[in-house]
């Protein structure tokens, strides 16, 4: 019985580790996920504000590491907008406004996904880790009590 339960615990225990590794690589696409939401929701706020801006008005254009250049605003009907693959079109404000809703959308399904998913990791750690307890209780029992022969054999 004890062999038994030795298996169980090295199982739960390689079972265990799987199960952090697992949680890990989500909460690591939970991040990325999370910053791509972020970014679209800011894309979304700014193609919104030039929407109400006049042609020719000044903006300031971040170019990163917290720096802008000062710079006019040459239209506010058309927008450049990634496609994927480094590609980019020219397309309607109502047009890019829509797509960047559609992507905003998907991703949070997305993260909801992995959001699931994570909980039932955990759980399931959580499980595990409760079983592993039992057993190791149970384990160090069995050790630490004498067999029948070894007790009559003491004077």
């Amino acid at each position: 019985m004890a062999s038994s339960d030795q298996e169980a615990f090295r199982g739960l225990a390689v079972e265990l580790r799987i199960l952090e590794g697992t949680a890990e690589e989500l909460q690591g696409r939970l991040g990325l996920v999370t910053a791509t939401l972020r970014d679209l929701n800011i894309s979304r706020m700014t193609v919104e504000g030039v929407e109400t801006e006049n042609p020719d008005a000044s903006l300031y254009v971040p170019v990163g590491g917290g720096s802008f250049i000062k710079a006019r605003l040459e239209s506010n009907d058309k927008v450049i907008i990634g496609i994927g693959a480094g590609v980019s079109i020219e397309r309607s404000l109502t047009e890019a406004k829509q797509i960047i809703q559609n992507r905003i959308s998907e991703i949070e399904k997305n993260r909801e996904s992995i959001q699931q998913q994570l909980i039932q990791i955990a759980n399931r750690i959580q499980v595990d880790r409760d079983r592993l307890e039992e057993l190791s209780a149970k384990l160090s029992q069995v050790v630490r009590r004498p067999s029948v022969p070894e007790a009559e054999r003491r004077p």
